[in-house]
């Protein structure tokens, strides 16, 4: 880390910090940054108002457009799978997603490192939706994820679902501390003191605009880092939760990652800024334009997706189709991928009733099958995953 960038830091300071890095088998002496308590007021220019500003807007179509939906929930699936194929992207993990997609239907110890990993961040999303009807945003949310999305990777260790006991660094690790981008606290007081003040911030009652609530929560978070992996994924998910949360979002179908993936040196470079200049700005915009990019490109999946509903139950019934078969061509857009067992377990029928609705929509060229290996029959609806894939 380069100590001069932080040294004269107005919203943190360095303390120095000893011990012993095991990867490269020496000693090290070094600095870690220390962030103060979130701040009471963000003071932004005119561009970045005007930018949350819209931002809001496109929150707000995309929430009216999720309401034409007779079904919203059923977009809940495929976003929060595209959600973690970037963000596990954003941190080096690459997993194509039909390979995901697919993989619910695989058992885990057939799938890849990469695959079970990004999984694990759509198991996690889904228990956290679950989790914000009881609990706040805080760390005891947060450590429950962190526990499900590092099972059974290179990233589960004694210190699972709690908060950290040993220093951490961001960077290529390979390199030592020294060289690394960025020294978060060191653990004990200086850590925990840190996460109470976040826990506080977040959830306390004031004028903060909810946006510029969630891109300085989110500062915060990351700068504290307090796993010790999976800090990025979690700090991501939770903004999904808060908007959630604060029913800004009736369903979690914003996902950030992909735009924030191709501009990942900007995204840690905006994070990196505010602790270095005490700046919040130009984040609270990068945010912003995240947030207005990507519901705009939600909606317009929407509006696509509709329209794809449409032409799909129209032509089923004009061959005839009644039943299962019809509720099926209208629920494809939420099961770019499934299995006959889905049939099955959406409308409460028998297996030869699914088997058959399902059989008709191959026959109509709506499904093909992609069954490999040993595992059941798997079909696929090109017209919706390629939408997916492309938003």
């Amino acid at each position: 880390m380069q100590i001069d960038r932080f040294k004269d830091s107005p919203v943190g300071h360095l303390v120095p910090i000893q011990g012993h890095d095991a990867r490269l088998g020496r000693d090290y002496r070094h600095f870690a940054f220390v962030p103060d308590p979130l701040p009471a007021a963000v003071d932004l220019t005119q561009r970045t108002l005007k930018l949350l500003g819209e931002a809001d807007r496109a929150l707000g179509a995309l929430q009216a457009m999720t309401r034409l939906l007779p079904r919203p929930s059923l977009l809940v699936r495929p976003a929060l799978t595209k959600e973690a194929v970037a963000t596990s992207a954003l941190e080096g993990t690459y997993a194509p997603l039909i390979d995901v997609l697919e993989g619910e239907y695989v058992d885990s110890r057939k799938q890849s490192a990469e695959v079970r990993e990004v999984r694990n961040y759509v198991r996690a999303a889904q228990r956290g939706l679950e989790l914000i009807e009881e609990l706040p945003i805080c760390m005891r949310l947060a450590a429950k994820l962190q526990r499900i999305l590092v099972e059974g990777t290179r990233g589960d260790d004694y210190d699972a679902g709690r908060v950290r006991d040993r220093q951490v660094c961001i960077g290529d690790r390979g390199l030592g501390i020294e060289q690394s981008r960025f020294v978060p606290p060191p653990p004990g007081a200086a850590l925990d003191a840190g996460l109470t003040d976040w826990e506080r911030w977040v959830n306390a009652e004031d004028d903060i605009p909810l946006l510029v609530k969630v891109a300085v929560g989110h500062y915060g978070f990351e700068t504290l880092h307090p796993f010790s992996d999976g800090n990025g994924r979690i700090g991501r998910l939770l903004i999904t939760l808060q908007l959630v949360a604060a029913d800004v979002l009736g369903f979690p179908i914003l996902n950030l990652s992909p735009w924030l993936e191709p501009r990942r040196e900007a995204y840690i470079d905006r994070l990196s800024q505010v602790s270095e200049t005490g700046d919040f700005d130009p984040w609270v915009a990068f945010f912003a334009d995240a947030v207005r990019a990507r519901a705009r490109a939600a909606s317009a999946t929407i509006d696509a997706l509709l329209e794809m509903r449409e032409d799909f139950i129209g032509r089923v019934r004009q061959a005839g189709a009644r039943g299962v078969a019809v509720d099926l061509a209208g629920d494809l857009i939420g099961y770019p991928v499934l299995a006959v067992s889905d049939v099955q377990n959406l409308y409460g029928v028998s297996y030869p009733a699914a088997n058959s609705a399902v059989d008709r929509l191959v026959r109509h060229g709506l499904l093909h099958e992609i069954t490999g290996g040993n595992y059941g029959r798997i079909f696929r609806c090109d017209p919706v995953f390629d939408v997916i894939h492309a938003s």
